[in-house]
């Protein structure tokens, strides 16, 4: 037997002594991976296949020490078990090991002072969650093959190690959930191949220089994750213009990101990069990492300033969070012009105006929230927008419109004063008012006079007569006066 893979099943126990027996000389594959196996049957401290190659044993229930290997592993993985006790000084004769995952177990809190001989044949180096203490080690030398490095929830503390910068063929670095204090290392963005770089959950600090400069980096950049840190201060608008690689859709067939290991006997084998990122809304890991995906998480940080217009030249971005920070300015209309965009999270900062109808445009956005801003004015309605819950517009009292209870209220149009209040302008309103009384009773008494002596002239005699008040001294018709 050359190769025995038995991964993803129920198996439990110890692996059993005939395995050991009948294939010391030919078995140069063994891959028991995602098991509840808890060790090997004899507890033998080595592992008798003479012609090993490949050993993975992670995710399962080992206990005890770290089986030793033999002079021919290339790929040595016991991650996610139960191991205990010191790194032994045999691993750094290991000449021809290119993949090393030691992570999550409960071994102690040193390396053995030979580690570095590794790194002139490790691609790939994980040794995450393994309480770390102390200065960062020296993880390259010259022209190191590494690939991959991933020291991430340890108690790394101090600077980041400038060794990295050797480092040329790097494309993935984590160095999340440590105790670095250190300003932002943007000496990073020169090495040519640099994809992930993830520096959560640590204690960096100060404003982010030299974003903005005319040279070139972080070309190949295409997942950035600075959370939790100390930065501040204003982002320049031209900081992520460099970021080649954000700006422009992948257009060839997706794949997982990884590398690829050449074996002596059987060919090649990929291991595929995984990581843990914070992306709509929610963390997750990321078992795979595929080469279309773009993402930015600057969240919870002490930035200022508006947001920075080269945001809008990152065509690639699937996912932008900014929350908690302190944005001000308004939402970038232009974010309506990233089609590929599925979430953005703006939470918590000191953004004004309105939300754009631009991003009405955004036909995947499956998460938006705003949150705690100081937004106002009609929310957009239609497409994505009216998937969103009112959760995304929270703490925002000026915005109305669904999902809000919060309906946006009708302009009344402004009637032009009336007449009297112009009149009122000119004098006051008691002496118009006697006007108009004076200018009534004038008129009237006029009238009433002519009317009066045109009905006596041709009247007056009849109704004297009809009166029988002919004879009577005190009336006299009014004769040879004049009619007015």
């Amino acid at each position: 037997m050359e190769a025995l893979a038995l991964r993803y099943n129920e198996i439990e126990g110890l692996v059993p002594t005939w395995i050991w027996n009948n294939s010391q000389e030919t078995l140069q594959m063994i891959d028991l991976a995602n098991n509840f196996i808890t060790g090997f049957d004899q507890h033998p401290q080595f592992l008798p296949w003479v012609c090993l190659e490949f050993f993975d044993m992670s995710y399962n229930k080992l206990q005890g020490r770290l089986p030793m290997s033999p002079q021919t592993i290339v790929a040595y993985d016991v991650s996610n078990n139960y191991l205990n006790g010191e790194i032994p000084p045999w691993i750094c004769e290991l000449k021809f090991l290119q993949f090393l995952d030691l992570s999550s177990n409960q071994m102690t809190r040193t390396l053995p002072s030979c580690f570095g001989n590794l790194y002139n044949s490790l691609s790939v180096l994980d040794l995450k969650q393994y309480s770390f203490h102390g200065p960062m080690m020296n993880t390259c030398t010259q022209g190191s093959p590494l690939k991959k490095i991933d020291l991430s929830k340890n108690q790394f503390s101090g600077q980041v190690s400038k060794s990295l910068a050797d480092c040329i063929k790097l494309e993935f670095l984590s160095l999340a959930a440590n105790s670095f204090e250190d300003v932002f290392p943007l000496w990073l963005g020169t090495l040519p191949n640099l994809q992930v770089l993830i520096l959560r959950s640590n204690k960096f600090y100060g404003a982010i220089q030299g974003l903005s400069s005319i040279s070139p980096l972080f070309l190949k950049l295409r997942i950035i994750d600075i959370s939790n840190n100390g930065f501040g201060g204003e982002l320049p608008h031209k900081s992520f213009q460099t970021w080649n690689a954000m700006k422009s859709v992948y257009q060839g067939r997706s794949a997982a990101m990884g590398s690829v290991i050449p074996f002596t006997s059987f060919g090649t084998f990929p291991f595929t990069y995984s990581m843990t990122l914070t992306t709509k809304g929610v963390k997750l890991e990321y078992k795979k990492i595929l080469n279309i995906f773009v993402a930015i998480d600057l969240s919870c940080n002490n930035f200022e300033g508006q947001i920075p217009q080269s945001l809008q030249d990152l065509q690639g971005l699937e996912s932008l969070n900014l929350s908690n920070n302190h944005f001000t300015g308004h939402i970038l209309p232009s974010f309506g012009n990233l089609k590929y965009l599925e979430s953005l999270d703006l939470f918590q900062n000191e953004l004004s105006g309105k939300i754009p109808q631009q991003l009405l445009q955004l036909g995947f956005l499956s998460i938006l929230n705003v949150s705690f801003n100081h937004l106002d004015g009609h929310i957009p309605q239609g497409k994505q927008f009216n998937t969103f819950e009112s959760n995304s517009y929270l703490g925002n009292p000026g915005l109305c419109g669904k999902p809000l209870s919060k309906e946006c209220g009708k302009f009344k149009v402004l009637l032009p004063p009336t007449s009297s209040n112009e009149y009122e302008s000119l004098m006051p309103s008691d002496i118009i008012d006697w006007m108009l009384i004076l200018l009534g009773v004038g008129s009237g008494l006029i009238i009433g006079i002519v009317v009066g002596n045109l009905l006596y002239a041709r009247y007056g005699d009849w109704f004297i007569e009809r009166l029988g008040m002919r004879n009577d001294s005190w009336v006299r018709p009014l004769r040879n006066t004049r009619k007015n």
